[in-house]
């Protein structure tokens, strides 16, 4: 099983499909992009949707397994290949690693996506200032918190848990990309952007970053 080929269905700019090749790289897991436009709605053609019913990505395809949503790509990568964890031994900085994460990818991460936009746009004629303001609100409300998570715990260490990164970091980097893209002011948020640069210094981050992926604007 390990020996199957493993293919990324993504949108270079996607932090959901961020956070995925991240964790790959990570893993050391070599991995074919297969791009998915979403400004294009390539997403909801008939073709994607065979592959994911609920028209998002990321898919990983391992062999004949369809794997769906990033939180438990990363956690099914971490148990099929389990050199370079993605989560620590200790249980209890196993859950502050999975908070964490789950801070980012379940209550920042889904107000702010494409899919929110195109919704606010259609049907409240929301302008592109608008839409802004939205995004620098939800994330600068999930990063006030996380803020002080961070800072406020001796388990903090250079990445989010410790001292290697885990699936928390996987999450933070993709959503401080996101922030950075949107006008967020980062000076509020000292250990974000401590532990985000410690992270793009690795390979595994640096080589994930959207705009050296395959299908990204030369």
């Amino acid at each position: 099983m390990i020996g199957d080929s493993v293919k990324l269905y993504s949108f270079w700019r996607s932090s959901a499909c961020y956070r995925v090749r991240i964790a790959l790289n990570l893993k050391r897991v070599a991995f074919e992009t297969i791009a998915v436009n979403l400004p294009g709605n390539e997403q909801h053609g008939a073709a994607f949707k065979d592959v994911n019913p609920q028209e998002i990505i990321p898919v990983v395809m391992h062999g004949g397994r369809v794997l769906r949503q990033s939180l438990s790509i990363m956690e099914y990568l971490d148990e099929t290949w389990p050199e370079n964890p993605l989560l620590p031994s200790v249980a209890r900085d196993r859950q502050r690693s999975r908070a964490i994460a789950q801070a980012i990818a379940c209550e920042i991460h889904p107000l702010n996506n494409l899919r929110v936009m195109k919704y606010l746009e259609a049907n409240f004629s929301a302008t592109q200032d608008q839409r802004d303001t939205w995004m620098r609100h939800w994330i600068n409300e999930g990063f006030n918190a996380l803020e002080e998570i961070l800072a406020n715990n001796p388990s903090t260490g250079a990445f989010c848990e410790g001292d290697r990164p885990t699936i928390a970091d996987c999450c933070l980097v993709p959503q401080v990309y996101n922030a950075k893209r949107f006008g967020v002011d980062m000076a509020p948020f000292p250990n974000i952007e401590r532990i985000n640069a410690d992270c793009l210094a690795l390979e595994a981050f640096d080589k994930a970053r959207p705009e050296l992926q395959p299908d990204a604007p030369k």
